[in-house]
């Protein structure tokens, strides 16, 4: 099974970290959100103190953290995490009340008719360097995501501190996610969704352009400065955001 940090008291809110990291990216933004939610951080397969072996498919990421989470709960995903998300919404939509997308995609590459992706090379250097030094592409990874961004220093940072709190992820479930990262294309099961869909992007974010808010269903949000990780350069606007889309309009809809 899945490793599952729960904390916090109110409506469900699973929160799904991204590439190579761990649920201990979330640390010092749950403090904020625990008081309004009851979070679920949830360590991907190979990724933290999950040493869970699953195949290599997005489905199969997506099935082992339905598992472990409680049905009805939001799902917040971050990068390789909002597209567990996203598939989640269409293999499980009657289990969840709907998803966040945070620096989110439904395809992080490149397409004649989708622009806001990076270049698929991007994602085959990191394969290759991923097989010489795990740690050291991951590192690489992270200064990608802050790049140009503001503040990206002490962005920067804090991914490195968080990165480092917990064993690195294992080898075999790095070269999957990377996998999933570059071969998912989830554009029309995300159009023909249901579920209520948020998009918390960054305006400055190297890795998905936040031009692409406008080819997407659902309320959106481009943190200004923000890179790849608005929730740790902007969490109280981020935090605002999840307040008025999952708390307020949630309300006013029970009501109505």
């Amino acid at each position: 099974m899945l490793q599952v940090e729960v904390q916090g008291g109110g409506p469900d809110l699973v929160m799904l970290h991204g590439w190579g990291m761990h649920s201990g990216i979330w640390s010092d933004w749950v403090g904020t959100l625990a008081s309004e939610f009851r979070v679920h951080c949830v360590d991907l397969p190979g990724h933290g103190s999950s040493c869970v072996a699953v195949e290599d498919t997005l489905e199969a990421w997506t099935s082992e953290v339905m598992q472990v989470v409680p049905e009805g709960a939001w799902w917040l995903g971050w990068s390789l995490g909002g597209l567990l998300a996203q598939q989640a919404a269409c293999m499980f939509p009657d289990a969840m009340r709907g998803l966040v997308l945070v620096a989110g995609t439904p395809r992080f590459v490149k397409a004649d008719d989708w622009p806001h992706g990076v270049d698929s090379k991007v994602f085959e250097q990191f394969a290759s360097q991923l097989e010489q030094d795990p740690e050291r592409t991951l590192t690489r990874f992270l200064a990608l995501q802050v790049r140009g961004a503001q503040d990206s220093a002490v962005t920067l940072r804090h991914l490195r501190s968080r990165l480092q709190q917990r064993p690195l992820a294992q080898a075999a479930a790095l070269r999957s996610g990377l996998d999933i990262l570059s071969g998912s294309d989830l554009r029309e099961v995300t159009a023909a969704s249901k579920l209520p869909m948020h998009w918390l992007l960054g305006e400055r974010d190297t890795l998905i352009s936040s031009a692409m808010a406008a080819d997407l269903g659902g309320a959106f949000h481009v943190v200004p400065g923000a890179g790849h990780a608005p929730f740790l350069s902007h969490p109280k606007d981020c935090a605002n955001c999840l307040h008025d889309w999952l708390l307020d309009r949630g309300m006013q809809h029970a009501a109505g």
